[in-house]
């Protein structure tokens, strides 16, 4: 099994503006403000954060392959 990746680089769909950021390992995070345009990010549907929406790399639960959000 390959190491948890705890950094994921997000990007905006708005204004394309990517921040590299350091995902939470005990929780999901639906939302996240642009540093750049200030657009609120919500996952997509079907996704259980922002970081498996946006994200360069998915989020720790998806990552290990087990159950996220619950």
């Amino acid at each position: 099994m390959s190491p948890i990746v705890l950094e994921s680089v997000l990007t905006c769909p708005r204004c394309g503006y990517a921040q590299q950021e350091t995902m939470p390992t005990d929780a999901c995070q639906f939302f996240y403000e642009c540093c750049n345009c200030k657009a609120l990010l919500r996952p997509n549907p079907g996704d259980c954060c922002v970081f498996c929406s946006f994200g360069s790399v998915k989020c720790p639960p998806i990552q290990a392959q087990r159950g996220c959000c619950g």
